[in-house]
């Protein structure tokens, strides 16, 4: 199932955030979203996902839902948005508590999101004993656990370390090779983004509109093996990116 945002404008009050989003994330692509601070990337996500209703502009859905999907949308937050009082199991298990699913079932399901993220030795663990890297891995099985078509992730890394965030790279791209699931990925991060995407939209500044659009032409099993590529793209990207980040940071400067 592909994702078309067609004129998508928000705006909170007199503040306008997005203003003439468009945007296609294609059947088993991931498009990552990069852009200065304050331009309206997690307010893009919130709307994508139904979070937020949009002012004007259409986001609509393309194709059949995977075999199946409880949830057509589902996230990966930045920041694990775990319940402290569940354990990891209980945790994954708690998008599929609002769906008729016998328990025998649903305890099958929760299985298989911690077979598919590594977690199984770890069903009965609660948060706080666990490192950051894993706290993330025990969302991303929360969010594949309701068979979603299309993956919306929120920064998903950026309180991680640089080592765990190379391992979390490596499972992503590892469970989407698996079922090739359609996302939507917002990082500040552009060596991420280059390393996950099959395209790169940049937007401006706020209010946040697309300025420019870099497809990484090297297919994902073999990024890891051309780092020479991936710099060039990533020093192209930022490129695209550097002058709105400096207007966005002289204007936080001037509100400051």
């Amino acid at each position: 199932m592909q994702l078309v945002v067609e004129g998508l404008y928000h705006a909170f009050g007199a503040l306008t955030v997005l203003d003439g989003i468009d945007l296609r994330a294609r059947e088993g692509e991931i498009v990552a979203v990069v852009g200065p601070s304050g331009c309206g990337k997690s307010t893009l996500l919130g709307l994508l996902g139904g979070l937020l209703r949009p002012q004007r502009g259409q986001i609509r859905c393309e194709g059949a839902l995977p075999s199946g999907s409880l949830n057509p949308f589902t996230f990966v937050f930045q920041d694990f948005a775990l319940l402290p009082w569940r354990s990891v199991a209980d945790n994954v298990a708690l998008p599929l508590e609002h769906h008729p699913i016998a328990a025998q079932e649903r305890a099958a399901m929760v299985a298989d999101a911690l077979r598919r993220t590594g977690l199984s030795g770890f069903a009965q663990a609660y948060p706080k004993q666990l490192s950051g890297g894993m706290r993330q891995r025990v969302g991303i099985a929360r969010a594949l656990v309701v068979r979603p078509a299309v993956l919306l992730l929120d920064e998903p890394l950026s309180a991680l370390d640089g080592q765990t965030r190379e391992l979390l790279i490596d499972d992503f791209l590892r469970l989407w090779a698996e079922s090739r699931l359609t996302a939507v990925y917002v990082t500040h991060n552009l060596d991420e983004a280059v390393r996950v995407a099959d395209r790169v939209l940049v937007m401006s500044g706020r209010p946040g509109r697309i300025e420019a659009e870099i497809a990484i032409p090297i297919a994902q099993p073999d990024r890891a093996r051309h780092t020479a590529e991936l710099a060039h793209w990533r020093d192209e990207l930022w490129r695209a990116i550097r002058d709105e980040a400096a207007r966005a940071d002289r204007e936080m400067a001037d509100v400051g």
